[in-house]
């Protein structure tokens, strides 16, 4: 019953966000009737059915890689035109109310529509493809010792290397975050989506990137769609230090840091897999400060207990194709950005990369520089 209900609120889903276009961009103007009227309409019906099929081979046991993409980029393009068809049912409803009720109006909103969201996906895309900028965020922990001033923090997260071969762009992230001279590199999470041997040769670059104090990886809830265990291990085998609910002390100048790392709280799906905080942090010297990797912002609340002085976190992606970002925020704390919890800072990452559909509208991708200072 539980599968059916689900089963039965995707098909709601998908069948408003596909009336709801329908409405403004085929029906409204053309007062349901015409030859546009029947070409929208079987246009409509189509990707009704298509969509999901295709997202279904694509992300289910298929695993077909072509699939993916076309469903991938058709909810994308979906969801940037419900939402401006919502907007623009919202203009014309204002509009009536002064007046202005021509089948012109409603066609002229039609056409504003459809440029809207075309401009917007094509701006998606390139902010979606493109290597991320770097933002340089500073952060001042309590008890970080003189030795440390300075440390220099680089974090991925959310790469999601999957169907869209992006072994290029693997190549010239690594060329970016090497060019900030980094002092520790911390990867927190949905590294991939997909085996290891599908997305080794897209994954392999992060080998060549280089952080003389550690480079430390921890899992998403992604890497538990597949075989996390295998992704643990294959980070291992190209230089990375996985933090599967587990520390390192870091050294230098005769100072010190604590660098640990917990699992996704999807891991319990997994035997021997699952956040757990009090066996990351098991025989940390409690004088030390601790920067806690932990893949979803909402662990902060362990982390707050724990007395962390510094959670960094991914998971959300600014909401990557706007309005999302509301949707998230019924999830997550935060959406991005650093930001306090009792005594505990939480740095939130927009993320690398994408999901599923490869846009980003008004939540840009960042590679991030975190600068550590002693607080004064």
């Amino acid at each position: 019953m539980r599968y059916v209900v689900l089963i039965l609120v995707i098909v709601v889903v998908v069948a408003v966000m596909f009336a709801v276009p329908w409405w403004m961009l085929v029906a409204a103007p053309t007062q349901r009737a015409g030859r546009w009227f029947r070409v929208g309409t079987v246009i409509s019906a189509l990707g009704f059915v298509g969509v999901p099929i295709a997202m279904v081979l694509g992300h289910g046991p298929p695993q077909f890689d072509p699939a993916a993409i076309a469903g991938d980029v058709a909810v994308g393009v979906l969801w940037i035109v419900f939402v401006w068809s919502l907007i623009g049912i919202f203009l014309r409803a204002v509009l009536r109310v002064v007046g202005l009720t021509s089948v012109r109006v409603t066609q002229a909103i039609a056409v504003a529509v459809v440029a809207v969201s075309a401009g917007l996906t094509g701006y998606g895309a390139y902010s979606a493809l493109r290597v991320p900028d770097v933002r340089t965020v500073d952060v001042a922990i309590p008890g970080l010792a003189e030795g440390l001033n300075g440390l220099r923090v680089v974090v991925l997260t959310d790469t999601h290397f999957a169907a869209i071969d992006r072994e290029g762009w693997s190549r010239r992230v690594v060329e970016e975050v090497n060019a900030q001279r980094p002092d520790i590199v911390a990867l927190t999470g949905d590294l991939v989506d997909g085996s290891v041997d599908q997305r080794r040769e897209q994954v392999a670059p992060l080998a060549d990137i280089r952080a003389p104090l550690g480079k430390y990886y921890i899992t998403g809830n992604h890497e538990y769609l597949d075989d996390a265990q295998s992704w643990i291990d294959y980070m291992a085998s190209i230089g990375w230090q996985p933090l599967h609910n587990a520390h390192r002390t870091i050294d230098r100048n005769a100072d010190r840091l604590v660098v640990a790392g917990i699992d996704d709280p999807t891991g319990t799906r997994l035997e021997g897999h699952g956040p757990d905080l009090n066996a990351a942090l098991a025989g940390v010297d409690p004088a030390l400060p601790v920067v806690l990797l932990a893949h979803q912002p909402k662990q902060v609340t362990g982390s707050v207990e724990a007395g962390v002085e510094l959670q960094i976190s991914g998971h959300t992606h600014g909401g990557q194709i706007w309005p999302f970002h509301y949707l998230v925020l019924l999830d997550q704390p935060v959406i991005q950005g650093l930001s306090r919890h009792g005594d505990t800072q939480l740095y939130t990452s927009r993320g690398t990369g994408y999901w599923g559909p490869p846009l980003r509208v008004f939540a840009p991708s960042e590679i991030t520089v975190l600068v550590l200072h002693p607080q004064r």
